[in-house]
């Protein structure tokens, strides 16, 4: 038995999520169903990052406390996530005292060890505001590749920045150009790392192909030590003497919650949250396997794939991040999502009008896996009626609905074929292979393309001519599309479980499995509901229409 930890990335709670968002950090629930049904033991966390300057600006222009704020939407994020069918084992949130701990004793150990140290940087100061500006409220033209910046980072290029670092430097708050003056910092000496980085990088498996040729970019261009504190009053407070006033750097702080939400875990439930974090070579008895799966979207690929292994590799002792699943990019119609314009489709909307399994599905058909995609009603809606109503929802109703009609609502007698059988095992076997790699929708495809054989097989057995003929044999071809839709049932979960819970219930079947199950003879199949009903493509237009009045 395998110990999986899977770190879902943190979003920001100062606003409702969109499409594109959750396409990055789905795949993290996909992951934990999975190796769940397999047998592993899974811990799987992630929360809401309610520290940071957007939240406190943004609590400061409404007049209430940046906590007060970020719980309004970290309540909304916990909501949505239960209704689309995420399985948290714990979704936290950064402000709280557990989390504020953990960091804290992090942060000593890197200073401990010698990993942090003190310097003196010309930081911005906006005097019309008369503070130190936080990095993401200085805009500017990016040394690297001229595009438009902010003092964090390019989203153009992904060049790491400094606020100093910008041509033509303004503040978003006033639109003055900041001054420059001196402030004492502690920075973390990445570059201390670039050797055993370097290393570790060179013998990744299993990240995605844009995590490693923009790691190894970084690494190319040499590795730079990083700001550790920032003047700001909100957030995790640095335990380090002459720094009080100060927070520890929410890009250190943010990426700890995957170690702090793993204790918090423990805290509350009496596991062991040792076992996912301590090596086997560390000197502890907790030395099972322990594969660590990071799911995020490619704008954080260098936290997860550089900081985050040097903070680990600074404190000693802690499991590195094993395989890194960064998504590209997802539009919307044909253009990038824009929060500030309103060009988005918001989870709570679209989770208010159409099944999750819908949502899900076609965010892992369609989502920005290995390349950018887009997210369009007409496809979304064709998706729908064409795949999961047209190709699963068919096979399973059509085959139901006769057994209810024609067999006393009970499963008839038959035996599963060889063919079926072999190809059922080598199902699992692909599927599962399929979803380690990080290929979900390969894998998703996989099993569709097999419900298409299974609809070709009720087609050419002709059952409802098979009844008039011979009953038996109509019989054995309903037992052979029952065991189909009883596997189908496991390997879909992962993927679509509201609907492979339905049927589930329908065959009463028991908690997915990631091995082949069979439904006997005689079980009772009662009156099957429909899995998804056919959306109207009139809402095509009507969605559309939607989109473009709310453009602010």
């Amino acid at each position: 038995m395998a110990n999986i930890f899977i770190g879902g990335a943190w979003p920001y709670a100062n606003g409702s999520l969109h499409l594109g968002r959750v396409a990055s950090i789905l795949p993290g629930d996909i992951l934990a169903r999975y190796h769940r049904a397999k047998g592993d033991r899974v811990l799987y966390v992630s929360g809401s990052d309610c520290h940071g300057t957007p939240v406190a600006v943004q609590a400061a222009n409404e007049g209430v406390a940046p906590g007060d704020f970020a719980g309004r939407y970290h309540r909304e994020f916990k909501d949505n996530f239960t209704r689309l069918g995420f399985t948290f084992d714990l979704y936290t949130r950064t402000d709280q005292p557990q989390h504020h701990s953990a960091v804290r004793e992090l942060f000593l150990q890197l200073l401990d060890n010698g990993h942090l140290y003190e310097r003196t940087v010309l930081q911005c100061y906006c005097e019309q505001d008369r503070r130190f500006l936080p990095d993401r409220y200085v805009e500017g033209i990016c040394p690297v590749c001229g595009a438009q910046a902010r003092g964090d980072q390019c989203d153009a290029c992904s060049a790491l920045l400094d606020p100093s670092d910008l041509l033509e430097r303004t503040c978003k708050l006033c639109g003055r150009e900041p001054a420059l003056r001196p402030a004492k910092h502690l920075y973390f000496a990445l570059s201390g790392f670039q050797e055993r980085l370097t290393d570790y990088v060179d013998g990744a498996y299993g990240w995605r192909e844009n995590a490693l040729q923009l790691t190894r970019r970084y690494l190319e261009e040499g590795l730079q030590d990083r700001a550790a504190t920032r003047d700001l009053d909100w957030g995790v407070a640095v335990p380090a003497p002459g720094f009080e006033d100060k927070i520890i750097y929410v890009w250190i702080e943010a990426v700890s919650g995957y170690l702090s939400a793993s204790k918090e875990w423990a805290a509350l439930t009496g596991g062991c949250w040792e076992d996912f974090w301590l090596d086997p070579g560390a000197p502890q008895e907790h030395a099972d396997e322990i594969t660590a799966y990071y799911v995020h979207g490619k704008d954080n690929v260098p936290f997860h794939s550089l900081i985050w292994p040097g903070i680990l590799l600074g404190a000693g002792g802690l499991h590195l991040p094993d395989r890194l699943l960064s998504c590209e990019y997802m539009t919307l119609e044909g253009r990038k999502f824009s929060t500030s314009r309103n060009w988005a489709v918001w989870l709570p909307d679209i989770l208010s009008r159409y099944q999750p399994d819908s949502i899900r599905y076609f965010l892992i058909a369609n989502g920005p896996e290995k390349r950018d995609t887009d997210f369009s009603w007409r496809e979304f809606i064709h998706s729908h009626n064409g795949e999961l109503l047209g190709a699963f929802g068919n096979f399973v109703n059509r085959t139901l609905v006769f057994i209810h009609k024609a067999y006393e609502e009970s499963v008839p007698d038959g035996m599963l074929e060889a063919e079926w059988s072999e190809s059922i095992t080598a199902l699992y076997t692909e599927t599962g292979r399929r979803i380690e790699a990080g290929r979900f929708k390969e894998a998703l495809d996989y099993v569709f393309n097999y419900i298409r054989k299974s609809n070709k097989y009720f087609d050419e057995r002709k059952p409802w001519l098979q009844i008039k003929e011979d009953r038996a044999a109509c019989g054995n071809t309903l037992y052979n599309c029952v065991q189909i839709i009883a596997n189908l049932a496991q390997l879909l979960n992962p993927f679509i479980p509201f609907s492979c819970a339905d049927i589930r219930s329908f065959l009463a079947l028991g908690e997915p499995v990631w091995h082949p199950v069979s439904v006997p003879a005689g079980v009772y199949v009662g009156e099957p509901k429909r899995l998804f009903e056919r959306i109207d493509p009139q809402q095509i237009a009507e969605e559309t229409d939607r989109l473009q009045e709310q453009i602010i």
